[in-house]
């Protein structure tokens, strides 16, 4: 594992796990306030965009920004609008069919999608070892989520709808997974993240508006918690994942992702005290296990692909010039 896709890993394992922690934050949003969740995701993305945006200007890349969006902006569009299509479809997903349906389902497809788009791009078949890590991932992503508290909650009440939201939510995953490493390979992370979180925060805000109220509060606790999801789990986790998407292939990101269950399994096994269980144990075994051995053949998956992301469906890699 050259030491470049070795930080690329890591980085993606920090925004993983800041994403983790987000789950049982908008639990204690909802706790203090009856902010409804696609409001609770408009102000993440707002609060994150006013952070970004300073910090572009204080840094002076403000050009860098314009010029991305004159450049690629359809691929930018495409990547803002499948990330706030996935937070939304998620959050749908966990009411209608559960949060075991909607996190294995949404978050397992995407490295078995991305995995089989660069296995034909680069027409070579998965490694024996890829292969190995792929399975053991989502066994410890399965048992994770079956053997945790909030895992445990039983089928929704429309499990059919919520299964078919669960599985666009993991094709919108994995869109953006793909077309995001295809910007970030030649985009600094924090003018991509400024960006596509622009995207989002237009597509979102305008939902949550219509979705009925309360869109605002004054309590000082629920504000600090929507501004750590904004500046926290959106602003510097998507920064720490698309610069991992700068050394690290489309499928070997979105199973380092598979860290965000069981980040959030630990977290709410110590805040709130649900038990892991011994399932949850041998799954937090198979993640990390698989994590760990997941670079071993990536370097030659990022060469052999210098952008199977970009060939994923829907924006054709000449869309945009560069």
């Amino acid at each position: 594992m050259s030491t470049s896709t070795r930080w690329g890993v890591s980085q993606i394992a920090l925004a993983a796990f800041l994403w983790g922690t987000g789950g049982l934050v908008v639990q204690l949003v909802r706790e203090q306030v009856p902010l409804s969740v696609p409001t609770i995701s408009a102000w993440r993305l707002a609060l994150a965009l006013a952070a970004l945006l300073a910090v572009v200007l204080a840094q002076r890349t403000g050009g860098r920004l314009l010029a991305l969006l004159r450049a690629r902006p359809r691929r930018v569009l495409a990547v803002g609008l499948a990330t706030a299509g996935y937070q939304l479809l998620y959050f749908l997903a966990v009411t209608w069919a559960g949060v075991t349906v909607a996190t294995v389902v949404s978050l397992g497809l995407a490295p078995v999608l991305l995995g089989v788009s660069e296995a034909v791009t680069a027409r070579r078949a998965p490694s024996p070892t890829r292969l190995l890590v792929v399975t053991a991932a989502l066994a410890g992503l399965a048992l994770v989520s079956t053997s945790t508290g909030h895992g445990g909650g039983g089928v929704g009440p429309r499990p059919l709808a919520g299964l078919l939201v669960a599985v666009a939510a993991g094709v919108l995953y994995a869109l953006a997974t793909g077309w995001g490493g295809a910007l970030a390979r030649d985009t600094p992370p924090l003018v991509l993240t400024t960006a596509t979180t622009g995207v989002g925060a237009v597509a979102l805000v305008p939902v949550a508006l219509l979705g009925g109220g309360p869109h605002l509060t004054g309590d000082p606790a629920a504000l600090a918690l929507l501004a750590y999801l904004g500046l926290f789990t959106m602003a510097g986790a998507y920064a720490a994942f698309y610069a991992g998407l700068r050394t690290t292939s489309g499928s070997t990101a979105a199973l380092v992702t598979l860290v965000e269950p069981l980040s959030a399994a630990l977290l709410a096994a110590v805040v709130l005290g649900e038990r892991l269980g011994p399932g949850g144990v041998v799954g937090t075994v198979l993640i990390l296990g698989a994590v760990a051995g997941l670079a071993r053949d990536d370097g030659d998956a990022v060469a052999a692909t210098a952008g199977p992301t970009a060939a994923l469906p829907g924006v054709p890699p000449h869309a945009d010039p560069h």
